[in-house]
C-alpha cells in the first residue's frame, strides 16, 4: 500500500526565521501522524539552517512512526545517523547556497565511497535510500553500492506540470512521467524499493501515485504551505486521500 512520508523541515524554517522555540517540529510530527502520515522526514544539513541536532534527537525519541533522515554522505552525518538509528537514512547531495535539494545524488561518480557509507549504516541496522535522478546508470550504481531504496527525483516532472498550466496530458508532462515510470521499473527489477519525491503537491501528485510499484512519496513544502490555512493534520489527511485514490486503494 502506498505510504506518505511528510517532510517537516519548513516547520523548522518558520521557527528559525525568528530564532525562537516555536513552532516545534516534534509537535508537527505528532500532528502529521494524526493526519495519517506513515513516516516523518527531516534533513539535517551541515549548516543546520532549519532542523537541528536536538530536533532529530527528540523526533527519534518521541515519534511513533518511522523516521527518515535526509543527509549528506559525510563522516559527521553518518556518525549522527548511526547514533540515532532512524529507520531510514536517505543520502542526498547538499549545497550551502541551494534553497532546497537540487537534482539527484551522483552515485555513479562516487561508488566506492558511498558503498562504504551504506555499509556503515547497514551495520547500525539502518535502511539506506539514495535520492537520484530518473537515470538507469544511477539506478544500477545504487544497486551496486547496496542501497535498498531509490527515491526518484520528481522535480523535472513537477516543473513540467506547472510550466504547461497543470495539463497532466501534455507531451512534456507525459514524457517526464514516463521517465519516472521507467526508473521505477528498473529499481524494482534490481530488487530495490521504489520511492519518489520532490516538488509534489496537491495538483500533480496523483499521476505519480498511480505508477506501478511506487511504495512511498515524500512531500513537505506543499503540505506545510496548506497547513497554514487548514492545519497540518487536515493537510496531511487530504494528501493521503489523493494518493490512495490515485493508487486505487480507497480512502
Amino acid at each position: 500500500m502506498i505510504e506518505l512520508g511528510v517532510n517537516i523541515d519548513h516547520v523548522a524554517t518558520l521557527r528559525q526565521a525568528r530564532k525562537t522555540w516555536e513552532p516545534d517540529p516534534v509537535w508537527a510530527a505528532v500532528e502529521a501522524h494524526l493526519g495519517g502520515a506513515d513516516g516523518i522526514t527531516v534533513h539535517l544539513r551541515e549548516d543546520r539552517r532549519h532542523i537541528n541536532d536536538d530536533d532529530v534527537r527528540r523526533l527519534r525519541e518521541l515519534t511513533q512512526v518511522k523516521l527518515n533522515l535526509e543527509m549528506a554522505a559525510t563522516d559527521e552525518m553518518v556518525g549522527i545517523a548511526c547514533g540515532l538509528r532512524p529507520e531510514m537514512a536517505m543520502l542526498v547531495p547538499e549545497g550551502r547556497h541551494e534553497v532546497t535539494t537540487e537534482g539527484g545524488l551522483d552515485v555513479l561518480a562516487q561508488e566506492a565511497r558511498l558503498q562504504g557509507v551504506v555499509g556503515r549504516l547497514a551495520e547500525a541496522g539502518i535502511v539506506t535510500s539514495v535520492f537520484i535522478d530518473a537515470e538507469i546508470p544511477q539506478i544500477e550504481a545504487a544497486a551496486r553500492i547496496g542501497a535498498r531504496v531509490c527515491e526518484v527525483h520528481t522535480g523535472p516532472y513537477a516543473h513540467a506540470f506547472h510550466g504547461v498550466g497543470r495539463d497532466a496530458e501534455s507531451p512534456a508532462v507525459l514524457a517526464e512521467l514516463a521517465k519516472v515510470a521507467a526508473a521505477g521499473e528498473a529499481i524494482r527489477a534490481l530488487g530495490m524499493r521504489f520511492n519518489a519525491g520532490h516538488a509534489l503537491n496537491y495538483y500533480n501528485v496523483q499521476p505519480i501515485a498511480r505508477l506501478a510499484g511506487v511504495r512511498e512519496l515524500h512531500i513537505g513544502h506543499s503540505i506545510v504551505s496548506r497547513a497554514v490555512f487548514c492545519g497540518l493534520r487536515e493537510a496531511v489527511a487530504e494528501m493521503k486521500r489523493l494518493m490512495r485514490a490515485a493508487a486505487g486503494q480507497g480512502a
